[in-house]
């Protein structure tokens, strides 16, 4: 009998490359949709676009925000991936526009999971759940075991948000009689093909700067993973022995915005007139962002590089990163082919 994973947030950039990798592996796919009458189709369209048959994957209607629909969507499953949760490319005003669904979202997944007799849950965070501590050195390169500083005041509700539900999850996990166990999968800046136009925040930052609403780039620098590791170390947390109760760091050496342009401009060369062509000094970012409410996202990264360490993926599941060149170019030959750059 083949076993039924539950993916949340099939709709998802992340989401969707775990249900072709969890295809490839053999598993049937459940995937939750807020609107899953208006989304299914689109979902398994852009399954297909990875070279699998997505003709059979369910997806079912099931809201971060709502108790309604959880339960029927993991009945019969033996794995949850929780992928779901908000990442908008313009921060809101408040910290709760995102902490609540974020939080209240993974709680669901993991109440519903456990009621179902779910054997393990994994859950997709972030590496800002693991790098704005506030005690390190610069310089001090980051593991599974550092964490992000909630009562810090300069960092994004995005960043609270990750940080937040993951540890809310890991609370819950203690504390839960029976609970399945967690895996919690840690990505940087998220890059790769994306498999439709229905682009991630990461991917549209790409998109904007493809079609030059960005002169000059902030001088800011993130870890980077290609969205195809993301998913694969995805499933080999879900079935591997030794992740049960463990964080992992995905992400494969850094690149800065500046850096991403001309990445693109290298893969897309009619792009050169487009990508940002220098780097803006932070006063003023930190003035435009006054006006860009886009900009906001960058401020807590303005100067400051930061280093994760993915030794821990790389021995524990055993898996070998692709390099960021190849996710920021793959990424952007891909925004070409769909016709979106």
């Amino acid at each position: 009998m083949t076993d039924t994973v539950l993916v949340t947030g099939a709709t998802g950039f992340i989401a969707k490359h775990c249900i072709a990798e969890l295809l490839r592996k053999g598993f049937k796919v459940r995937g939750t949709a807020r609107n899953p009458e208006r989304t299914s189709e689109n979902v398994r369209r852009a399954v297909t676009h990875a070279e699998v048959d997505a003709s059979h994957v369910e997806i079912v209607a099931a809201d971060l925000t709502s108790d309604e629909g959880w339960d029927a969507a993991a009945d019969g499953c033996r794995f949850v991936l929780h992928v779901a949760s908000p990442f908008p490319i313009t921060q809101p005003k408040t910290r709760d526009e995102l902490i609540r669904p974020a939080r209240d979202g993974a709680l669901r997944a993991l109440n519903a999971a456990a009621r179902a007799g779910v054997e393990r849950v994994v859950m997709t965070s972030s590496t800002v759940a693991v790098m704005y501590t506030g005690t390190r050195s610069r310089g001090h390169v980051y593991t599974e075991t550092d964490w992000t500083d909630t009562n810090r005041t300069d960092i994004t509700p995005y960043i609270a948000s990750k940080t937040v539900a993951e540890q809310a999850a890991w609370d819950w996990a203690e504390r839960t009689p029976n609970a399945p166990e967690l895996v919690v999968i840690n990505p940087g800046f998220v890059q790769g093909p994306t498999l439709d136009p229905d682009l991630s925040t990461s991917l549209e930052v790409l998109r904007l700067m493809g079609k030059g609403a960005y002169p000059a780039a902030p001088r800011v620098e993130f870890p980077v993973v290609d969205v195809r590791d993301v998913a694969a170390l995805h499933v080999s947390a879900m079935i591997h022995p030794r992740a049960a109760g463990e964080r992992f760091i995905a992400s494969e050496g850094s690149a800065t915005l500046m850096g991403i342009g001309k990445k693109i401009a290298a893969a897309l060369p009619d792009l050169k007139g487009k990508v940002p062509k220098f780097e803006m000094p932070d006063t003023m970012v930190r003035t435009i962002a006054i006006f860009d409410k886009r900009l906001r996202t960058v401020l807590p990264e303005l100067g400051v590089v930061r280093h994760c360490d993915n030794r821990k993926a790389r021995e524990v599941l055993g898996h070998t990163f692709r390099a960021p060149d190849e996710a920021i170019t793959a990424a952007a030959k891909s925004l070409r082919r769909l016709h979106v750059i």
